[in-house]
């Protein structure tokens, strides 16, 4: 059985990966640059771009189970080439796929529900990893600014990868769409002391105002359509971030990781 796993070097990809190497498969890693892949030991990369869709065949020459991402390039784009690589998949003989979803449907899952591929959707909320954002601040100045102090139940990006895999090697996951969060809802400045607790210092946490924000995202070049998003975020988050759901014990058997697991895992990153 070979899997072959896209955005292998991505945050929830390299977990993919790792946990599919734990349970004994042969995994194929695409990545648009091998050289610096930096993957374990034992697995096959192979060099592809998503957004091209005849790089990618020769990769999944072979493969039984795929995990796709919608997104490519640099400035992570909604792909264009969901219709050509549905294709390419189905031709090979893939029988299972899991897809890791943004809420906005791309052309990726319009194809693949135009098809006949069985397929497992992955939906998530706020990743946990989005916390090391915070890491320049925390360093140099030993404070977090944030612009929408609400509370989510961010998830673990090691929960969604093991979603993924247990969809990639068991049977009865081809249909589902599954909504995925953490265990608990934390608001930013509650996750902003347990980094704090975890790295052994104190941390002190800024709300920032409206104005202030869209000021310092200017001052840090961010583009103007990325700060309206931030803003609407901020001031009226997804209804869906703010809910626990059960999904990730369910599929996968165990409880998700708690973020205050998540901080004393990365502990080291927020320490001067």
């Amino acid at each position: 059985m070979t899997i072959l796993v896209t955005g292998a070097t991505g945050t929830v990809g390299r977990q993919i990966v790792a946990q599919l190497v734990e349970r004994g498969a042969h995994v194929r890693a695409l990545t648009r640059n091998p050289s610096t892949a930096s993957l374990p030991a034992g697995v096959e990369v192979a060099c592809g771009d998503l957004a091209a869709p005849q790089t990618v065949a020769p990769a999944l020459e072979g493969v039984t189970g795929l995990h796709l991402i919608t997104f490519g390039g640099d400035d992570y784009a909604p792909l264009e080439s969901g219709p050509e690589l549905v294709e390419l998949v189905a031709k090979a003989g893939v029988r299972r796929v899991s897809v890791l979803s943004s809420w906005d449907e791309t052309s990726v899952e319009a194809a693949l529900r135009a098809g006949e591929l069985g397929w497992t959707q992955l939906r998530c909320v706020e990743f946990m990893a989005n916390a090391l954002d915070w890491v320049d601040s925390i360093r140099d100045e030993g404070v977090v600014r944030v612009f929408g102090n609400h509370p989510g139940a961010v998830i673990h990006e090691a929960d969604i990868a093991a979603v993924a895999v247990t969809a990639l090697v068991a049977d009865g996951h081809a249909g589902e769409t599954y909504d995925l969060t953490g265990p608990e809802t934390l608001i930013p400045e509650q996750r902003v002391r347990l980094i704090g607790a975890a790295a052994g210092r104190e941390i002190r946490f800024e709300e920032l105002t409206e104005d202030g924000y869209r000021a310092s995202m200017l001052a840090a070049g961010v583009g103007e359509d990325m700060i309206e998003f931030g803003v609407q975020l901020g001031a009226n988050p997804p209804e869906m971030g703010l809910t626990v759901l059960p999904t990730v014990e369910r599929v996968t058997g165990r409880p998700g990781h708690t973020f205050a697991q998540w901080a004393a895992e990365h502990a080291a990153a927020f320490r001067v």
